[in-house]
């Protein structure tokens, strides 16, 4: 993990500039943040200025912070429960400025946390490791003591009411970051660099973990790929109901995986809740009979969904991507920027499966909150925006 701070750039910029300086820094790497994912906040007076909704941290500009006001941010954990609608509803009231873009999910927890500059990435390494069957053990043992270790629960109110409990008496001082189990890393100073080194230095430890306890070595492949996209795609169209464009991946790290022996590496589930809006919980895998194999798909998918739905509207039951046996994947969508979206998180997801296999096991969030976050309304109105 490379620092990519640079003093000379940095010099003579206020806190809000800081605060995009080092952003994009954050968004510049695919390692802690994937398109849109993580947010930021600087606290000015009283306001909080936090990454809003349908911006990336890798290009966010003043205009992508939405600044509200604290006191009525950090009123809102009075409640015992809060309904999306009456989130959103009230972080809206908060805005200083109308025309502001929503507010981060976050938003709450960016305002209780009591320092000036807060990062949110959702670090791939950390949260491999979490992502494994001692992902809590390994955590810990990696961790220790200054940082704040909580147990997945769902982002948002919930996710801020849990840390607002467990931040009860605790010396802020004392703290490098909190660790939120199969999500991320927030870390957080009064000083902008500061901040950014924290999250910088915390993620290469997990690196330097998984370097030293883990090893994948794909394998090198002579013989070309031969494979009939055009079918795919039109067989793909037909049970979508739309047009959809394909992305074939046959790196060496895609094929690789597609030839793993062991079928449940492909149900593993996602790397972070949040890529589940574009990945679907699990692919299609594509071997014999690709007709057949996308009605099953469907058929396991109506199953998961009728298990858990409650007054949710089902999604397109087919598959956003595929492992083709033996070649590599498939990633699935209406458009090359859609594709391409789902192609990088999957190589992403797949890269971490391989490394936790190696650390005893791999282990996505439950089935049950998979659905939660798939057909949560504040995940789908990303896909919306």
């Amino acid at each position: 993990m490379k620092n990519l701070f640079e003093i000379e750039k940095a010099q003579g910029l206020d806190d809000f500039a800081m605060r995009v300086y080092t952003s994009r820094l954050l968004g510049s790497d695919q390692d802690l943040v994937l398109h849109g994912g993580g947010n930021t906040s600087v606290k000015i007076d009283d306001i909080l200025y936090v990454k809003g909704s349908g911006w990336d941290l890798g290009s966010i500009e003043k205009e992508g912070f939405s600044p509200a006001r604290m006191d009525d941010l950090l009123a809102l954990l009075k409640y015992e429960t809060l309904s999306d609608s009456d989130m959103v509803r009230y972080q809206k009231e908060a805005l200083t400025n109308k025309s502001a873009p929503n507010p981060s999910v976050e938003a709450i927890l960016h305002a209780l946390i009591p320092y000036k500059f807060v990062d949110h990435t959702h670090a791939d390494a950390i949260v491999t490791i979490s992502n494994t069957v001692n992902g809590e053990k390994l955590i810990e043992e990696i961790y220790g003591k200054n940082y704040l270790i909580i147990p997945y629960v769902m982002p948002g109110f919930v996710l801020a009411k849990v840390i607002g409990e467990m931040t009860q008496g605790v010396d802020w001082e004392s703290l490098e970051g909190i660790i939120l189990h199969n999500h991320g890393l927030f870390t957080f100073d009064n000083d902008a660099k500061k901040s950014y080194d924290k999250m910088i230095e915390s993620v290469a430890r997990a690196e330097e973990y998984l370097k030293e306890n883990t090893q994948v070595v794909p394998m090198v492949y002579d013989q070309e790929v031969d494979y009939d996209l055009e079918n795919i795609q039109k067989l793909l169209s037909t049970i979508k109901g739309y047009e959809v464009v394909v992305k074939l991946n046959h790196s060496p790290l895609a094929r690789f995986f597609a030839s793993q022996g062991d079928r449940s590496l492909y149900r593993k589930g996602v790397l972070t809740p949040e890529h589940i809006i574009r990945t679907k919980r699990v692919p299609v895998v594509f071997e014999v009979d690709n007709g057949k194999e996308l009605q099953n798909y469907i058929k396991n998918y109506e199953t998961y969904f009728d298990r858990y739905a409650k007054e949710e509207i089902m999604l397109n039951p087919a598959p956003n991507w595929a492992v083709i046996k033996g070649i590599g994947t498939i990633s699935i969508g209406k458009n090359e920027k859609e594709v391409t979206i789902i192609d990088d998180i999957i190589m992403h997801t797949i890269k971490a499966i391989l490394l936790g296999e190696a650390l005893g096991g791999y282990q996505s969030i439950s089935e049950s909150d998979s659905f939660d976050m798939e057909y949560w309304e504040l995940e789908q109105m990303k896909l919306k925006g």
